[in-house]
């Protein structure tokens, strides 16, 4: 099989996991843009992986990375971003908020707002155990964690959770 199809072949398999976890990351800015950087870089380091992982959890250390490097970014931005937004209230806003991509019910809003106020240890892990259902050792993979830090920190951060929540969900 050649990195073509194999990208493919992945592509189709795991995009959508990784599109949501894009989604409970950061927002709903940019989502496509950054699934498909996920897969160019897949392409480009090919050849680093080893089958110590599986694709989708290495597929999952691509997101992250990438990620982090965006929320980089963004804080050396963040006063252009500001500037953006004071701009976009005065002249009617022009982020759409998450319902209208997803026509959630209100209380999926709540959550999703919730889950995007979590520092990003605890977001990362809901994301992975609690939306994407990986499993412990998955989710350890792709985290680059213990599976012990894994099921501490989702604990902590389904806590979290439920206290953003007003308690009103059970965990």
């Amino acid at each position: 099989m050649t990195k073509n199809e194999l990208i493919t072949e992945w592509f189709n398999r795991y995009s959508d996991d990784i599109y949501h976890y894009f989604i409970y990351r950061m927002g709903t800015m940019d989502v496509d843009d950054y699934v498909q950087d996920v897969f160019v870089r897949a392409m480009k380091g090919l050849d680093k992986f080893q089958d110590l992982s599986s694709p989708k959890t290495w597929l999952y250390r691509i997101a992250m990375n990438l990620a982090i490097d965006e929320d980089r970014k963004k804080r050396r931005n963040s006063w252009r971003q500001k500037a953006l937004q004071m701009n976009a209230s005065l002249e009617g806003n022009h982020f759409q908020r998450p319902e209208q991509y997803f026509d959630l019910r209100e209380n999926n809003v709540e959550l999703y707002n919730a889950i995007l106020s979590l520092k990003s240890s605890y977001r990362d892990v809901v994301i992975l155990r609690g939306i994407n259902e990986l499993s412990v050792t998955e989710s350890a993979i792709a985290l680059d964690w213990k599976e012990s830090k894994v099921r501490s920190t989702y604990h902590r951060a389904k806590l979290a959770l439920q206290k953003k929540l007003g308690g009103e969900r059970n965990g």
